[in-house]
């Protein structure tokens, strides 16, 4: 059935979505017909994507790739595994773009990262029309617009969510958390009830705590579901040491050893699927990519999990950070055209909507969320969309530039506090110096 839904109606949109650029070679209509190629051109080209591997999404990736070559036989496409630590994925990617290297012609790229990459990608607008672009939901693609200049094609979204055992809650008479004091109350409760049943390995919470972007992710949902704020405001302001921020990250450092394992400060996203996915733990914090592996035939957990928003220092206090990938185009690729055509169909209506059933991945296209066969697979895509909508930015924009700086500074300053190096009033107070003095070179509204 994909495949008829491909190559029908791939063609009759991505086709007639694909419009000539400002280069002669951009799209070519084909004979007889004022269709247009899809392949971005006729000739024979080889193109190479970077792009993630974390849980099934290099097996899905190496799906659609082969739905493209099937479209365009004249095109070749080799796809390179990036890092699955998105803090690794960005220093490999500059050392790319510093080396003006073609090796690469598509990348995949956080939504944090447009400021930080733009003046080594094509800008999207000259490329494709107004209607493919506009589809998508309008503050991602005012997310990936720099100067004016689109320069990543939203492929996915995500937002934190809290995953928790429905059997577990049932056997221990307890309702799903809605605050971290109850998550941690409930999840001491269910750990010791399982250890005495004789599990041993069986923790209360999961989560991402090493030190990566993926922590900035989970701490800034602590710090912002407690009132700290956003670590900078859009306005400059910058916003970590505060009662509320030193009291979320002690309560955080708290689970470390307790109803979290010691080593979750190594964990990252697969770490911690892993032990949830395996019935070793009742919570865990993660993107909603795990939903389709948990729900999976082979998992032990299938049918006895759901999901919800994350808690928060007070009911209703709830923060998810936003996440997602984009599809950029570097201006160092022999193949621009080919490789826009390589976004666009990845990005599409039809291939999100695959995504979405096979892999849990949130479409970045607003009707896909009512869509009848995307809500049988992922039921919460419907329940937990105002999540997806609202959730918390990272402070990529005012940063700029300097965002990365900013990230680093800020989880390997809540790092040192989960793992006991600093307390969270300490490492704080350092962090709000730090961040003040690169401050000077932040992006700032006039």
């Amino acid at each position: 059935m994909f495949k008829r839904l491909i190559l029908v109606g791939m063609i009759a949109v991505l086709i007639a979505a694909l419009v000539p650029s400002l280069s002669n070679n951009a799209v070519i209509a084909q004979e007889g017909d004022d269709m247009m190629n899809p392949c971005g051109t006729e000739d024979e080209v080889e193109l190479t994507i970077i792009a993630g591997s974390v849980g099934q999404e290099g097996e899905i990736v190496a799906e659609q790739v082969a739905r493209f070559e099937e479209l365009c036989p004249n095109v070749s496409v080799e796809i390179v595994p990036r890092p699955d630590s998105a803090t690794d994925t960005i220093a490999q990617y500059l050392n790319f773009f510093e080396a003006q290297s073609g090796d690469i012609d598509v990348y995949q790229i956080d939504v944090i990262w447009p400021g930080i990459l733009a003046e080594h990608l094509v800008d999207l607008n000259e490329y494709l029309p107004a209607e493919v672009i506009d589809a998508h939901f309008a503050p991602i693609i005012e997310n990936n617009t720099v100067d004016g200049r689109l320069v990543g094609l939203p492929w996915f979204t995500d937002a934190g969510l809290l995953y928790y055992r429905t059997d577990l809650l049932e056997k221990y008479g307890l309702d799903v958390p809605r605050t971290w004091q109850e998550l941690t109350e409930y999840a001491q409760i269910i750990q010791d009830g399982e250890r005495a049943e004789g599990n041993a390995d069986f923790y209360g919470f999961v989560f991402q705590g090493n030190a990566y972007e993926g922590l900035t992710c989970d701490a800034l949902e602590w710090q912002a579901s407690s009132g700290g704020g956003v670590i900078i405001s859009p306005e400059g302001e910058i916003q970590v040491n505060n009662p509320e921020t030193i009291a979320a990250f002690e309560l955080a450092a708290s689970w470390v050893g307790t109803i979290s394992p010691e080593g979750v400060t190594t964990y990252q996203e697969e770490e911690a699927r892993g032990v949830f996915q395996a019935g070793n733990a009742a919570f865990m914090r993660n993107w909603p990519y795990a939903y389709s592996l948990g729900q999976a035939e082979d998992s032990p957990i299938a049918g006895l999990f759901d999901v919800t928003t994350l808690p928060g220092a007070e009911e209703g206090m709830t923060a998810a950070t936003l996440g997602g990938w984009q599809l950029a185009v570097s201006q160092y690729s022999d193949n621009v055209e080919a490789a826009v055509a390589l976004a666009a169909f990845l990005a599409s209506p039809e291939e999100q909507k695959i995504r979405a059933i096979e892999g849990s991945y949130n479409p970045t296209i607003g009707a896909l969320y009512e869509d009848e066969d995307v809500l049988e697979a992922v039921p919460f895509f419907g329940s937990l969309f105002d999540v997806f909508t609202n959730a918390v930015a990272r402070p990529s924009t005012v940063s700029g530039a300097e965002y990365n700086n900013v990230s680093i500074l800020y989880f390997t300053a809540v790092h040192s506090i989960l793992t006991g190096q600093q307390s969270a009033a300490d490492a704080l107070a350092v962090l709000e110096q730090d961040l003040l003095e690169i401050s000077e070179d932040f992006y700032l509204p006039e």
